[in-house]
């Protein structure tokens, strides 16, 4: 095996979008639920002819369910012989077998040392919200979160700017055993655009579960009165969850790129995200 990469097979990056209005999120459940990880890896089989053999995908963020994603990428090992006598015409047959909700617009075989998750620099999130009195517009209505209270984006962005750099954001994330919830915060700015809706864009190294969601929720309360601009920057030093930050509802959230280095640096970039992280004096644990 070289680079997580068996011997014989060819590691495929795939770049794809996706509605999650109607699925239960990416990654495979038992009891039968909707997944995009499920009818993914379920066309690649078809495709293939690869009868009860199932070619399991790694991804660069696993999204919840409802959020969508338009630059979601993943990965998957294939069998030399399968890629190069499907490699041509995947992508059209692909197109024919998953259903309209979800699509694959890339499949390239991947440069060494390339793994979509642990290789990944940043992902960045878009989450949409209109303060309009008269709801969302229909045609956006899966896309766009209601907020039925007027919201000042000067001040959502003042707070939001206590929130950049590499903190411990436990007091915005739902924790998980063996997962560090230190992350570096890269980007967080919204802007109103001509229809009205807000939308804020985040961009992290990685994010733990429900960290997008719990600020943008921290900064709707800024927005519309409830809390002055300094109140998210003093939960996330406090360190622990504050019952008055909601996790906002998940339609309005979408996976928009995901940032990877030069080919010659994913291998170490590989490594680097394996490593145990911690703060200042703070103990470390495994990157999730």
């Amino acid at each position: 095996m070289s680079d997580g990469v068996a011997d014989g097979h060819v590691r495929v990056r795939l770049d794809l979008s996706y509605d999650g209005t109607h699925f239960s999120g990416w990654a495979k459940q038992a009891g039968g639920r909707r997944t995009v990880q499920g009818e993914i890896e379920d066309a690649l089989r078809t495709v293939t002819r690869s009868g009860e053999r199932t070619y399991e995908l790694t991804v660069a963020g696993r999204t919840d369910a409802g959020v969508h994603a338009r630059g979601q990428v993943a990965h998957v090992d294939l069998p030399a012989e399968v890629w190069d006598e499907h490699r041509e015409k995947l992508l059209k047959r692909l197109a024919g077998r998953l259903p309209k909700d979800v699509r694959v617009w890339s499949a390239e075989e991947a440069p060494a040392g390339f793994d979509a998750r642990f290789s990944a620099v940043w992902r960045r999130y878009a989450y949409r919200v209109t303060d309009n009195p008269g709801g969302v517009d229909p045609l956006l209505r899966g896309h766009v979160l209601w907020h039925d209270w007027p919201l000042d984006v000067d001040a959502m962005n003042e707070a939001a700017r206590a929130l950049l750099g590499e903190h411990d954001f436990a007091a915005y994330c739902k924790r998980r055993e063996g997962a560090t919830t230190i992350r570096t915060l890269q980007e967080l700015s919204l802007v109103r655009g001509a229809d009205g809706v807000v939308t804020a864009t985040v961009r992290a190294d990685a994010f733990c579960h429900n960290m997008v969601r719990s600020l943008i929720g921290a900064l709707l309360f800024v927005g519309d009165g409830h809390r002055g601009p300094e109140w998210p920057g003093k939960v996330l030093a406090a360190g622990v969850r504050d019952s008055a930050v909601h996790v906002v509802r998940p339609h309005g959230l979408t996976l928009e790129e995901v940032g990877y280095p030069a080919d010659e640096l994913l291998a170490a970039r590989n490594l680097e995200a394996r490593n145990k992280r911690s703060l200042p004096g703070r103990a470390g644990c495994e990157a999730c």
